[in-house]
């Protein structure tokens, strides 16, 4: 589905969102063949697609992240006994180590200044067990691309914060879609519609009445705009940079803008979730999206998986191709424990438009990420 230009507004079909639905619900080799078979023999992207959104690996929990915690990866157990079949005693005592100094205000930084990206990972990936070996393959491929990596702090906000740390210290112009008119009535304009939104759960504010709820999206909204418009209109490299650093300093200014990315996730779920039931073409993903026990309509994703970001989760691999569609950018993730599959980079949305601009990631888990930065010379020609 070519995406809008502008933020549109929702139907008026999940008005009885609340209510169960009346149809039965497919299984999901159903919905997959079914996916196939709108996507106009385009199976394999829908395997693929599949693949991402059935990892378990990719779980809500994206834990506090501290140097040293990069020893977890998808092909380690969080179980104690189970690590100590992966790692060597050097990385085991080490992590016990750098747990023991977790309250260092170091660990408490946003994003973390940058380092070199090959130094980086021998400081983390100095054992001989095969997850270690992987990662520093892994790393090594991204180095030929990107010469330093920026930590991001795991809190559960770890995709957005990348996500959009990327975007605005590469912005040039605001997006049409931020520029309309509509766009800081979405809140009022879809509270109107959908009385189960008033149960949107804002960071550390539970209990708030629709019209509280509905001028803090706005807000929030206002700030993503302006805080964008801003970082977009400085011309120098330096000065951006120096910019999105005391944005991402200020921690009300930071999640108010994460609490803006959510409403809007939500507001592209309902055009998508609309636009498949007026029988228009949508994403593979919306179907996967909506495939769930738990997120069959708008109102369950909220409830179930928007509410929990920052709070008791992170975002899952299906949530990451909703994040894209938002945004209308292309999230290029490099997954190093992937490395040597298909899969080692994958995009979000893996076929979108042409004109969307691109910002990189990485991640060892498919739980945390960090950023890669300073592209390499030969990769820019």
């Amino acid at each position: 589905m070519k995406h809008k230009n502008e933020v549109g507004l929702a139907s008026e079909e999940l008005g009885s969102a609340n209510a169960p639905a009346d149809q039965t619900e497919q299984t999901m080799s159903e919905i997959r063949q079914d996916c196939v078979y709108r996507s106009a023999g385009r199976p394999e992207k829908t395997d693929m697609i599949k693949s991402l959104v059935m990892d378990q690996d990719a779980s809500r929990n994206c834990e506090l992240y501290l140097p040293g915690s990069g020893n977890r990866s998808a092909v380690e157990s969080s179980e104690e006994s189970e690590e100590d079949m992966y790692r060597d005693e050097e990385e085991i005592e080490r992590e016990k180590i750098l747990l023991s100094e977790s309250n260092s205000s170091e660990y408490k930084l946003s994003v973390s200044p940058e380092m070199d990206i090959m130094e980086y990972c021998r400081k983390e990936w100095r054992g001989n067990t095969p997850a270690a070996k992987r990662m520093r393959k892994g790393y090594e491929a991204v180095a030929q691309k990107f010469a330093s990596i920026r930590r991001i702090r795991g809190d559960n906000y770890c995709a957005f914060r990348a996500t959009l740390f990327q975007i605005l210290s590469q912005a040039t112009q605001l997006p049409r879609w931020l520029q309309s008119e509509d766009f800081t009535m979405l809140p009022e304009n879809l509270l109107s519609k959908y009385d189960w939104i008033k149960h949107w759960q804002l960071r550390q504010k539970p209990g708030k009445r629709m019209g509280e709820i509905r001028d803090e999206i706005k807000e929030y909204l206002i700030l993503l705009r302006q805080k964008w418009k801003n970082i977009s209109e400085i011309k120098g490299p330096l000065e951006k940079q120096e910019a999105c650093d005391k944005l991402f300093k200020n921690e009300e200014e930071e999640y108010s803008l994460y609490e803006a990315l959510k409403f809007l996730m939500l507001n592209t779920a309902i055009e998508l979730y609309n636009a498949d039931k007026s029988g228009k073409r949508v994403p593979v993903f919306s179907w996967l999206l909506f495939a769930r026990d738990t997120s069959s309509n708008p109102c369950q994703l909220m409830q179930n998986h928007l509410n929990h970001i920052g709070h008791s989760g992170g975002l899952e691999q299906v949530e990451m191709f909703l994040l894209a569609y938002a945004l209308q950018y292309t999230i290029r993730v490099y997954r190093l424990y992937k490395h040597s599959t298909d899969e080692f980079v994958t995009l979000y949305p893996n076929d979108p438009e042409e004109d969307w601009p691109v910002v990189t990631l990485i991640t060892e888990d498919d739980r945390h990420y960090n950023i890669p930065v300073r592209m390499c010379q030969e990769t820019m020609l």
